[in-house]
């Protein structure tokens, strides 16, 4: 399967200038293109294709005295641009029709300077040194080399983000070695209080860095504000911004990253509830502390390294009612507030903690069944009887991880 690795290089001011070149022609070549298919929609004509683009604006453009200055760069990262751009006119039309599953994209949007930029080459276009990574009409760049790359790559990424940090993105071939299979399971149950409630009972907190940031990020944004446009002040301001915000995500990443890593590593099956995160983030009350968790990065992490690692993922239905049936009887107790954090069954008694027993009534719903008669059928127990019946010893080890 392949994989991404990416490394920190950090260019000399000459390259900085080469590579802010690099960046602009291939900006400069994917706005023109974009720019020419829009305007040949609004006629009434078809999309004409990658080989069409490229015969006009690398081939053609060239010769032309507005352009003559793409010459000056390598031809292989404008290539790529225009091949990323038939690329995302195709999912667009096949998204469109029908043909693309999930949801509707939408049509292909400029490209602005301030924003990150990329570049990528393909094998003819780099080389790989012992600490450094040549590439065309660049040079060598200073690479750090955090670990080493599993097989020769196949492409490159070379990408400067909004903190002016650069970055060298592989793409490699991988064999993933598959951990040993064990008979753990878990459920968890994500929330805001407590990022993730395991089935074992184990709460874990988020690190939460937008929020621990948030007075620091509101005054560097005041003075940025006040800086007048197009001066230098306004440009270092706007970099604190970027820096910190740049921090904040690597925060979360790292994070999210050895949390799924540890779930993966520990369990052969994990269960996550199907949480509509798109959805909740509308809530103006709670759209800041949602996206300051990371819930959908979450599940593609530990999606990605189960199948990396040859373990099993689950995902139940977001209507499934694990907040509100008693993992310990299975009967349904109706519909609670947020504010009610812990509870205790109508029909058992027993007493719940409301995130653990939804972490538990999600590993059930995966198909991990661990309470009396497996919660199958159409078994039910009468209110006076379910108290005694459910302290046998088949529930018991639930029972200690609660308490």
């Amino acid at each position: 399967m392949k994989s991404r690795y990416n490394y920190r290089v950090y260019p000399t001011s000459q390259q900085k200038s080469h590579l802010s070149q690099l960046f602009g022609c291939t900006r400069v070549v994917w706005n023109d293109a974009l720019n020419y298919c829009q305007e040949v929609y609004s006629k009434g004509e078809s999309y004409q294709g990658f080989n069409h683009l490229s015969k006009k604006f690398l081939k053609q453009a060239k010769k032309s005295d507005e352009r003559t200055w793409l010459k000056e760069v390598s031809s292989i990262p404008l290539q790529q641009s225009l091949k990323d751009l038939d690329t995302a006119f195709r999912n667009f039309f096949s998204s469109c029709n029908g043909t693309r599953k999930g949801p509707k994209l939408r049509h292909p949007r400029f490209k602005k300077r301030k924003s990150a930029q990329s570049a990528r080459f393909t094998k003819t276009g780099f080389k790989l040194k012992q600490n450094k990574v040549y590439l065309a009409k660049i040079g060598y760049l200073k690479c750090i080399w955090s670990r080493p790359l599993p097989s020769a790559p196949s492409s490159v990424t070379l990408i400067k983000d909004a903190a002016d940090r650069y970055f060298l993105s592989f793409v490699v071939e991988i064999n993933p070695v598959k951990l040993p299979e064990n008979t753990e399971s878990v459920g968890i149950d994500l929330g805001i209080l407590d990022f993730a409630t395991l089935s074992t009972g184990e709460k874990i907190k988020a690190p939460k860095p937008l929020k621990a940031r948030l007075k620091k990020l509101r005054k560097f944004q005041r003075k940025l504000s006040k800086k007048q446009k197009g001066s230098n002040r306004r440009e270092r301001a706007k970099k604190r911004v970027a820096k910190l915000h740049a921090k904040i995500k690597d925060i979360r990443t790292d994070f999210l990253h050895k949390l799924s890593t540890r779930l993966i590593r520990e369990n052969q099956t994990v269960v996550l509830e199907d949480l509509n995160t798109a959805g909740m983030v509308k809530n103006r009350k709670l759209s800041r502390a949602i996206s300051d968790l990371g819930w959908r990065a979450f599940r593609q992490m530990l999606e990605a390294k189960a199948q990396m690692y040859g373990k099993d993922f689950r995902v139940i239905s977001r209507w499934e009612p694990t907040s509100q049936r008693c993992s310990n009887c299975g009967e349904i107790g109706g519909k609670k507030e947020l504010s009610v954090r812990e509870w205790t069954c109508l029909y058992c008694g027993a007493h719940h903690d409301r995130d653990v027993n939804a972490a538990i009534n999600i590993k059930v719903a995966g198909g991990h069944s661990e309470t009396l008669k497996g919660r199958g059928g159409t078994h039910k127990t009468k209110a006076n009887l379910a108290a005694p019946d459910e302290a046998s010893t088949t529930f018991k080890p639930v029972q200690l991880s609660l308490f």
